[in-house]
């Protein structure tokens, strides 16, 4: 019973007037970029994920994954002729390099599109986006013949691909895996071991699946340094490119989990399965993180597309819903009650989630136009940039719009009462699917502790600088714009509470390890906070001006009566985010671990 509309109008709010992306036609990619093309793709994609992919999101979920007696997957009905429009239509190698088949678009606008297909149908976007991920490992650091071999036919959506991390007995120490590899004369390995949570580790909707598995060459050092990245196919390859024998890889189960059943999480066990070195041998880790980085930022887009459907359909049913008097007077004569969204708490949930999302939109697709800058550009000082604000903002994204984007669906279920419980809405749907997006791919926490352990310090703090410059400036070249003020002491506030919760960790973190374990999950919030700030700021200004032109679009009105709520209802929590960080580790490690 959801439905789901792309935000076409504020997407292109976002990539047109706020980035302006059409100011970097100068780049590969962004020459063929045109404002009219970028628009007919949206709409494209829209119309594949509202009229396709999300008919099919709550009956997928609802069926889920079959497992064969011979290990063979099936995915839920509708899901095969659904990959292959979305095949057909060119959307897997639409950023990829035109050499290997690629549409060599901008990244930003895969972005843009994959928030759509992930906010229709998250379980459904997970299959293609593990592909692209796979495949960029092996674009990175595969050889040539490996490009030429793997690459065109994922890039086609022909062949799969999958992430083969995590181990029974270990998820991110990985230092303690125990998957093997054995040289063989021939260059290959013989990889033995089993995997968990493989996200679509088997399923029919390809001819072959590309795995990209960690082991360990048998003798390699121990711990993280002896870990090697393996390429293994589902199915040999000859040598005219099409599929030979199985490999000695197969799903030994499908893992029963609380959500997205629509995508088939597997148990894959490689017997003497055969496999090729990807990258350099013991260093598996460098490889497998070009892919995991990407995959934490398609988390973060999840996080926040899950939250736009959530929206979408609470207040929809707020509008709709009867219940109860406006606390101001009735709004409703002519029916028995008035709807919800008179509420005043109604409206504080669904305000909380609109601000956070759109706010989170242009964050995402910031910094998904550094991620273009750091391939294309051609000033080495603006790709180092680009490259230090990836760094520094893949874990502040990954774990702070999954968190919110799990609590505002929570949220928008809230607002359905009793009918968000009940399957029959879907909204409950959306919060058992958000829930992994927490978890996977590096657990929360886990990006709390990269950020102040690695991110925040690396190359002398750097990023951090650059980052603290940028507000800076971006306050200098307003100041005077009235309409502006609240946003630039937004940014001016929020900037301070960043400044002063990065110099208490300095000065109290190495005296005591636990101080930056206890507060880092409250610097990550503080840090998206800020983040926020400035895309709002950013966003703010684009209207104003819009409005000053003569625009009477009640888009711009819309979209800074929403910034005021940012900054008055969600931005204050900076305090309290520092407040709890320097309260440090003695009350949180305090009590002794056997009364727990």
């Amino acid at each position: 019973m959801t439905v789901y509309d792309a935000p076409l109008k504020d997407m292109r709010f976002v990539l047109h007037e706020v980035l302006q992306i059409a100011n970097y036609s100068n780049l590969p990619g962004f020459s063929d970029a045109s404002e009219d093309l970028v628009d007919a793709i949206l709409e494209e994609g829209a119309k594949l994920a509202s009229n396709v992919l999300h008919p099919i999101n709550q009956s997928g979920d609802q069926q889920g994954c079959t497992r064969q007696d011979d290990g063979a997957v099936t995915t839920p009905d509708g899901f095969k002729d659904a990959y292959h429009r979305f095949c057909e239509g060119g959307w897997q190698g639409l950023s990829f390099d035109p050499e290997y088949g690629g549409q060599g678009l901008p990244y930003i606008l895969a972005v843009a599109v994959n928030e759509m297909i992930s906010g229709a149908n998250m379980a459904f976007g997970m299959y293609p986006g593990l592909a692209r991920g796979a495949a960029d490992a092996i674009y990175v650091h595969g050889t040539d013949e490996q490009k030429s071999t793997y690459l065109p036919k994922m890039i086609s959506g022909e062949w799969g691909g999958t992430m083969n991390l995590t181990e029974s007995h270990c998820g991110t120490d990985l230092g303690l895996l125990r998957a093997k590899a054995v040289p063989q004369d021939d260059g290959s390995y013989r990889i033995t071991g089993s995997k968990i949570f493989i996200s679509a580790g088997e399923h029919d909707l390809t001819e072959n699946i590309i795995h990209l598995v960690l082991a360990r060459i048998e003798g390699g050092p121990e711990g993280v340094k002896g870990i090697s990245l393996f390429i293994v196919p589902k199915f040999h390859i000859n040598e005219d490119g099409s599929n030979g024998a199985r490999n000695g890889v197969m799903c030994g189960a499908i893992e029963e989990k609380m959500g997205i059943h629509a995508n088939s999480t597997c148990v894959m066990n490689y017997d003497d399965a055969q496999g090729y070195l990807l990258g350099e041998p013991h260093k598996g880790l460098r490889a497998m993180f070009t892919m995991m980085n990407e995959a934490r930022i398609g988390v973060a887009l999840q996080g926040m597309a899950i939250s736009e459907v959530a929206y979408q359909n609470g207040a929809a049913y707020a509008k709709d819903r009867l219940q109860g008097r406006s606390l101001t007077g009735v709004k409703n004569p002519d029916g028995a009650a008035d709807p919800i969204i008179v509420h005043p708490d109604v409206r504080r949930m669904l305000m909380d989630h609109r601000a956070f999302t759109e706010g989170a939109r242009a964050w995402m697709y910031w910094t998904a136009l550094y991620a273009d800058l750091h391939h294309k550009s051609g000033d080495e000082a603006e790709r180092q940039k680009a490259d230090d604000y990836l760094g520094l903002m893949t874990p502040i994204l990954k774990a702070y719009l999954t968190d919110k984007g799990y609590w505002h669906a929570t949220n928008a279920q809230q607002v359905l009462g009793g009918h968000g419980y009940i399957t029959e809405w879907g909204m409950e749907q959306f919060v058992r699917d958000a829930r992994i997006t927490m978890i996977y791919e590096g657990a929360n926490g886990i990006q709390a502790l990269d950020l102040v352990g690695r991110k925040l310090m690396k190359d002398g703090g750097r990023a951090l600088q650059t980052f603290i410059k940028e507000l800076d400036d971006f306050i200098a070249d307003n100041q005077g714009n009235e309409d502006m003020q609240p946003y630039l002491d937004g940014v001016t506030t929020a900037k301070g509470h960043l400044g002063e919760a990065t110099m208490w960790l300095s000065a109290n973190a190495m005296a005591n390890f636990d101080n930056a374990g206890a507060g880092s999950m409250d610097f990550l919030h503080l840090f998206a906070l800020t983040s926020l700030s400035y895309s709002w700021a950013q966003m703010a200004k684009t209207a104003l001006e819009k409005q000053a032109a003569g625009s009477s679009d009640e888009f711009y009105k819309n979209k800074l009566i929403t910034g005021r709520y940012f900054l008055e209802r969600l931005l204050p929590d900076t305090a309290s985010h520092l407040a709890k960080l320097k309260s440090g580790a003695e009350a949180v490690m305090a009590l002794p671990a056997e009364a727990f």
